[in-house]
């Protein structure tokens, strides 16, 4: 058993906690059973000269210090004020003190003391115990005396004793047993659990079930059931994105080392074909840098790098400005760029370069997916409180099960991973990082072969 294991640990609470049961059976059934019994002695004798006191008037006391006398094994005597005795209990148990010439000193030193009530201990040389003798001041003219004896206990002590010692072996065993049962009965389970748990980083598909009905514990399985699914999902999406991403490395350099080497060999004489290569070297470069720019812009989002630089600007003019870069498109593929605004200038506080990026690439994403008619629609609407930015696509929508994964990395709704039109299959990912690390809200709103919106909304008392 090792030293700080959970049996160990459970079985030493365990024995602590049955010494310190044992120890306060030990120190009150023992040590301070003398003062006990003679504390509860006392408590008799003061309970019976109170109801005597509390029943003086009544013409039935002889028979109520009979009966109390009878029921708490005491003797009581009622005497006068000058020690002289008006009524004495029938009892008479050991160590009663009626008649005898010792019960002559403690009366008149109480009566003499004028108090109302008194406790002694006194020798009874008929039996040579000692008693206990309670005095009370009934009123000016009685008082009740009520002795009880104080025996010795030695012989009950040594039977506790002996009784406290099998009690306390069969306790410890007890312990022992019922500790390493709990033990084994909850550190099975979590054995269970860590010894799968090692197996993480060796194989998938991990079932964390238990048998156990602790529900620590089968809450700590369903956690790691589903950090097991987690896992898992990061170790697919970790893949698809190295797949991806030297997809989109590997197509760019073949086709700028087809194309040198095309300038260089089939086209050395011939300046028209080795520009129109040089242009498709110079497209493939600018898109393998924006490749490399997206792959950094999005690690140093998700570290927490790069700081935001909030400023005022006019989205407006920001976003006529982002729509001239596509003038291209619009001339040489008929893409259609539909431009709704409510104002001309809307004045909002934010990262103006990531905010651009949002909008770059929330239009590069409907540009890759919009339908034939080549349609993108940007929609700015001027609220009272929030400024709705809207970039709508006209293509075949999303499925509800793919709606969660948009955002990540590369995602494809698990078609075969395509080569953009424009962009590099980060831009979502980018976009998520930017609106959340400026605490937008944002969203998709989508409907099957009708379309896409991709939205975000800022709070126009942003800072």
């Amino acid at each position: 058993m090792r030293k700080n294991s959970l049996i160990s640990v459970i079985w030493k609470y365990f024995l602590i906690f049955s010494v310190l049961i044992l120890a306060f059976l030990w120190t009150f059934q023992v040590i301070f059973f003398d003062t006990y019994y003679e504390y509860n002695k006392i408590q008799d004798a003061r309970s019976v000269a109170l109801t005597i006191k509390n029943n003086k008037n009544s013409n039935n006391l002889k028979n109520i210090i009979n009966e109390k006398s009878l029921e708490k094994e005491v003797c009581v005597e009622i005497s006068d004020d000058g020690g002289i005795p008006l009524f004495s209990s029938t009892y008479r148990g050991k160590g009663c003190l009626i008649g005898n010439i010792n019960s002559f000193l403690y009366k008149s030193d109480f009566i003499n003391s004028n108090k109302q009530h008194k406790t002694y201990e006194v020798n009874n040389p008929n039996y040579n115990n000692d008693t206990l003798v309670y005095a009370l001041k009934i009123n000016n003219n009685a008082y009740a005396f009520v002795n009880t004896s104080i025996e010795p206990v030695d012989s009950t002590a040594d039977i506790l004793i002996q009784q406290l010692i099998v009690i306390t072996i069969i306790v410890l065993l007890l312990s022992f047993v019922l500790s390493y049962y709990i033990s084994k009965h909850i550190s099975k389970p979590i054995i269970d659990i860590n010894n799968q748990a090692k197996l993480l980083n060796k194989k998938s598909n991990i079932n964390f079930n238990t048998d156990t009905k602790i529900e620590e514990l089968i809450e700590l399985s369903n956690t790691l059931n589903y950090a097991e699914e987690e896992l898992s999902k990061t170790d697919e999406l970790r893949r698809d994105l190295m797949a991806n991403v030297s997809h989109d490395l590997k197509t760019p350099l073949t086709m700028i080392k087809a194309y040198a080497e095309m300038s260089t060999d089939i086209h050395l004489n011939n300046h028209e074909k080795q520009k129109e290569d040089m242009n498709i070297i110079i497209e493939e470069t600018e898109r393998l840098t924006l490749l490399v720019n997206d792959i950094l812009t999005l690690s140093k989002m998700q570290t927490n790098i790069e700081k935001l630089n909030i400023e005022e600007f006019n989205l407006i003019k920001t976003i006529e400005e982002i729509l001239e870069r596509y003038k291209y498109l619009q001339e040489t593929e008929n893409y259609k760029f539909i431009f709704n605004k409510n104002k001309e200038k809307v004045l909002i506080k934010a990262d103006k370069k990531k905010l651009e990026q949002v909008v770059y690439n929330l239009i590069n994403n409907a540009i890759n997916y919009t339908g034939e008619d080549n349609k993108v629609t940007i929609n700015v609407i001027d609220k009272k409180n929030i400024v709705s930015v809207e970039i709508t696509d006209t293509g075949n929508g999303i499925k509800d099960e793919d709606l969660p994964y948009i955002w990540d990395k590369y995602y494809k709704n698990k078609k075969k991973h395509k080569r953009n039109r424009i962009g590099t299959g980060l831009g979502l990912s980018i976009v998520k990082q930017i609106l959340e690390a400026h605490k937008y809200s944002y969203g998709v709103k989508t409907k099957l072969n009708n379309g896409t919106t991709f939205y975000f909304e800022i709070k126009k008392d942003s800072k």
